[in-house]
């Protein structure tokens, strides 16, 4: 446990905030299909990034890593597995799983994929198998349930057409597009579900840089033509924009001025967009060659706003919203029940133990201002639970975070950077 400090004046600071998740594990496995050495720079390391990282060694990917200069050195094996086998842990990463889950059907040979308890029953995966099976590979869940632990018996990819729900995750479809130049007949995928996902021009973005082209019909239809290689380079790795959201919050929260270096608004990470959010509660943003910086007004806005697309940010925004002058609406956001953990249902549960009054819908939440009442706070193994909630504690006394040290999983000093904004 730990408690968080009120702030007593509005802070004005410089964060660094380490690079992005997104970023790293896709160009981690990218890295670990090209034909030759990759060296990626600025690069998250977290729980996340090492389950990847890990699992790609278990897979005969050579990987070293230098945590202290944040890079990885991947020697990629050209599309090839050498294994014969594997089982794999991927602790609480739905990025790691969804993605091997597809890599290893390049290989040869029966690969077992299995996490902690919350990948078990909470985050699903069927969609992805399914779009698998329908392309030739033995994709199955052991326990039928629709959740890890999976197993893939693995003889090539032969590619082809394929049918994808993205309804509950857009990770299925990163997954099956960052294997995709290595199926021998290429692939075709027909998306179905929801298509608002910037996190698929993350995925894009990553494959561009590495020399492969993704061909989309406004995100309906994805072709990728088979034979293409990934060409092995130097990938720098930009901040995390999700893990940005808090400091820029904190400076709307205490009327105050944040940086976040190396930083721009041209990025593919939609999650930056949550600065024009808080642009519409009052604050003002300058964007300059060195970053990013947000500057908070002295009362908060109320606020209607579907965050389907960067639904990440969502959690940032609930512990804000208390604050603001007016209600605060999130709309658009139930696939968020199956990430880490329900997220609507965990937002609504902590906020009425702090005393504020919310409603709680399928796809999101209404928040109504109060005085927030002092508690502890439960984080539900969810790290963007332990961040946004801390935000509550830089204006009120008596905020405890439990189980702060799930950070880990994105952000392993996250605590130790939001001390900077005391200084």
């Amino acid at each position: 446990m730990i408690e968080i400090q009120p702030v007593r004046k509005p802070i004005n600071a410089t964060i660094e905030v380490p690079g992005s998740k997104s970023y790293t594990n896709r160009a981690l496995l990218v890295a670990a299909m090209a034909h030759g050495t990759s060296t990626l720079t600025g690069a998250l390391f977290s729980d996340d990034t090492r389950y990847m990282c890990n699992a790609l060694q278990k897979l005969g990917v050579k990987v070293d890593a230098d945590e202290k200069l944040a890079t990885f050195d991947v020697h990629g094996n050209g599309g090839e597995i050498p294994v014969s086998g594997a089982e794999l842990y991927i602790g609480n990463s739905g990025t790691t799983s969804r993605s091997l889950t597809a890599y290893v059907s390049l290989g040869h040979g029966k690969f077992v994929i299995d996490g902690d308890e919350p990948m078990r029953h909470g985050r699903p995966i069927a969609d992805l198998l399914d779009a698998l099976r329908q392309i030739g590979v033995s994709a199955r869940t052991q326990f039928e349930n629709g959740h890890l632990p999976v197993i893939i018996e693995a003889d090539g990819l032969k590619g082809g057409k394929t049918r994808l729900d993205v309804s509950k995750s857009s990770q299925f479809l990163t997954a099956l597009l960052l294997i995709a130049p290595y199926a021998k007949n290429g692939m075709e995928i027909e998306v179905v579900g929801n298509r608002e996902m910037p996190y698929i021009d993350i995925t894009r973005s990553v494959m561009a840089a590495f020399g492969v082209q993704v061909i989309s019909e406004d995100y309906k239809f994805f072709r990728i033509e088979g034979g293409q290689q990934y060409q092995p380079r130097v990938y720098n790795i930009e901040p995390d924009a999700s893990n940005a959201s808090y400091f820029f919050a904190a400076a709307a929260l205490t009327g105050g001025r944040v940086t976040v270096q190396h930083l721009n608004l041209d990025s593919a990470q939609g999650d930056l967009q949550f600065v024009h959010i808080l642009e519409q509660m009052g604050c003002q943003t300058t964007v300059s060659n060195t970053g990013i910086t947000l500057t908070g007004p002295r009362q908060l806005k109320g606020i209607d706003v579907d965050m389907r697309t960067i639904s990440d940010t969502a959690l940032t925004l609930a512990a804000i919203a208390p604050f603001a002058d007016s209600k605060v609406t999130i709309r658009n956001i139930e696939h968020t029940r199956w990430q880490e953990t329900d997220r609507i249902h965990a937002m609504v549960t902590e906020l009425r133990k702090l005393g504020v009054p919310v409603v709680e819908h399928q796809d999101g939440l209404e928040i109504s201002p109060a005085p927030i009442t002092p508690a502890a706070i439960d984080t539900y193994e969810d790290h963007r639970m332990a961040m946004a909630f801390s935000l509550i504690g830089l204006k009120t006394n008596g905020i405890q975070i439990n189980n702060p040290e799930c950070v880990n999983k994105t952000f392993p000093n996250y605590f130790e950077v939001l001390q900077e904004l005391y200084s």
